[in-house]
């Protein structure tokens, strides 16, 4: 009966799993992997835990208040960003600022000579603007520098909303949480479906059953290094200086570059987004990486 059973079963070995262990559990293990007969969705058996629980996933869509905010959010950047580059280039090269601040009087309209000026009277003819445009050399170069950011951020948005919509599917299909009733669940009603999907039809198979404290070390580990590092003064954000004493100076650009430095560059920490690189384990690698970074 017990032999019958089995070939009546199909299992496959997981090889990635090892990756959501948590740190310290060195040795492998060989998990098998029931497979369900019937539809399977993309969210079944993730080789990745990581995958489903940080931005742009499953808190992220949550944060942001469903797809539909989503992608409002995601447009509305986009023309902000055009109308900024839009704008600024009128300003630039349509704008006759000698007759705007009344340096110099009118004269191309028939306006008596201490008149109020109005803005169309400093505004420049398409030509003019045109000519003005095109012999700025480096004006062009900003251009076409800002079209290529625009359209990096375009395909950008275009992936998210892509890795959104299949989140959508999750909430509805897996959590049972339509998109119009959202904005009604807290993220503790949504972290609880999740572990009871965990413990019902698994996401992945991992080494122990998946806890609360689990999916927040998950959503907060580069965050929670960041403090770490932070408290224990290795990132130089805190400065004396005088008669103000000590402050604490971390801008916006500031902590993108750390975080692109540290967690998601090249040269990072991590090989991925849990486990830290090999060399960075060995303590006698470590002044060499200091220096390298």
């Amino acid at each position: 009966m017990a032999e019958q059973g089995e070939e009546d079963r199909e299992y496959r070995r997981l090889e990635d799993c090892e990756e959501d262990s948590p740190p310290g559990e060195e040795e492998e293990e060989q998990l098998l992997l029931h497979v369900t007969e019937g539809p399977t969705d993309s969210w079944h058996h993730v080789k990745d835990l990581d995958i489903s629980l940080t931005p742009p996933h499953i808190y992220q869509f949550h944060q942001r208040n469903g797809f539909a905010c989503v992608l409002l959010s995601d447009v509305l950047e986009l023309v902000q960003f055009l109308f900024v580059v839009t704008f600024s280039t009128f300003l630039l090269c349509c704008v006759d600022y000698d007759v705007l601040f009344a340096t110099r009087p009118l004269n191309h309209s028939h306006v008596p000579e201490r008149a109020k000026v109005t803005l169309p009277d400093a505004v420049l003819p398409a030509p003019q603007c045109a000519r003005r445009l095109r012999g700025s050399g480096w004006l062009l170069f900003l251009l076409v520098l800002a079209g290529a950011v625009w359209l990096c951020r375009l395909v950008t948005a275009l992936r998210r909303l892509v890795g959104y919509w299949e989140i959508r599917s999750f909430y509805i299909r897996a959590l049972g949480i339509p998109a119009e009733e959202l904005c009604n669940h807290s993220w503790q009603s949504v972290q609880a479906r999740l572990l009871a999907l965990q413990r019902r039809q698994p996401l992945c198979v991992p080494r122990r059953e998946l806890t609360e404290l689990d999916i927040h070390h998950r959503i907060l580990r580069f965050r929670n290094y960041t403090v770490a590092m932070v408290n224990k003064s290795l990132l130089p954000v805190r400065f004396r200086l005088p008669l103000l004493g000590p402050v604490v100076f971390l801008t916006r650009g500031l902590q993108f570059n750390l975080e692109l430095l540290l967690f998601r560059g090249p040269a990072a920490l991590f090989q991925n987004t849990w486990s830290l690189r090999p060399q960075v384990k060995r303590a006698g690698a470590r002044r060499a990486l200091a220096r390298g970074l």
